[in-house]
C-alpha cells in the first residue's frame, strides 16, 4: 500500500454514492433527511450530549435539515466527508459518522461518530467505521486515520480497541465536557500496515 501524498486533487476524487456493509449502508446525508436525523438526535439527547455538545445546538427539525444540507455541499466540494448510517434491511436512521480531513498532504483523517441510543449494541458503529477505513486507505491513501473519544466514554473507546486501531496517546485536560470538567482525550490511530494487518489478523474485520 502506497505511503506517497495523494495526488488526485480532493475536489476531482470519484466517490461511490453509499457504501455498503452486511447490515449498514452508510452515505452522504442528502437534502431531505433531516427528519430522520432529528428524531434520531431528540430520542437519545440525554444518552450522547455528555459526549457531543452539538446536541444542544440542535432544537427542532429545522436545525438537523440545515446540518443535512450543509453535510451535503461539503461532501460535494471534498471538503468533509460526513456520513448518515442507516439499517439496511428497514432503512431506519441510526446515527451519523464521517472522514474528516486532517491534513491533505499526509494524508490524514479523523473519524467520528454517534448512534441513537435505540441502536447500540449490535455493531454498527464498528461496521461503519470498517467501511469508512476502507474509503480512507483505498481511496483516499490516507497514511493515518485516528479516532479520538473522552477517556469515561468505554463504548467509544472499545471501537478502534477492537478494530485493531493502536493506542497513541492520552492527552490531559484536553477539554472541558459539557458541565465545564476538564477531561482527558484517548487517541487511537491506524496507519496502512495497521489496517492490512487488521483485516487479515482481526475477526471483528470480517463479522
Amino acid at each position: 500500500m502506497s505511503t506517497k501524498p495523494a495526488t488526485t486533487p480532493p475536489l476531482l476524487c470519484e466517490l461511490p454514492d453509499e457504501l455498503i456493509g452486511n447490515r449498514v449502508l452508510v452515505r452522504p446525508l442528502r437534502v431531505g433527511d433531516g427528519a430522520a436525523l432529528w428524531e434520531a438526535i431528540d430520542e437519545s439527547r440525554e444518552h450522547i450530549r455528555p459526549w457531543l455538545p452539538w446536541v444542544d445546538e440542535t432544537r427542532c427539525a429545522d436545525d438537523s435539515e440545515s446540518y443535512a444540507r450543509r453535510a451535503q455541499a461539503k461532501w460535494l466540494l471534498r471538503e468533509d466527508f460526513g456520513v448518515s448510517i442507516w439499517h439496511r434491511e428497514t432503512g431506519q436512521f441510526l446515527g451519523g459518522s464521517g472522514l474528516h480531513p486532517r491534513g491533505w498532504d499526509v494524508p490524514a483523517f479523523e473519524i467520528g461518530y454517534w448512534l441513537r441510543r435505540s441502536a447500540e449494541g449490535h455493531g454498527y458503529i464498528s461496521e461503519t467505521v470498517r467501511l469508512l477505513c476502507g474509503l480512507g486507505f483505498e481511496t483516499f491513501g490516507a497514511n493515518r486515520i485516528f479516532i479520538q473519544c473522552d477517556a469515561r466514554n468505554l463504548r467509544s473507546a472499545a471501537v478502534p480497541q477492537r478494530l485493531g486501531f493502536q493506542h497513541e496517546a492520552t492527552l490531559r485536560n484536553k477539554h472541558r465536557d459539557t458541565a465545564g470538567s476538564l477531561r482527558d482525550t484517548l487517541i487511537f490511530t491506524l496507519t496502512p500496515e495497521d489496517y492490512t494487518a487488521a483485516k487479515l489478523d482481526n475477526a471483528h474485520w470480517h463479522d
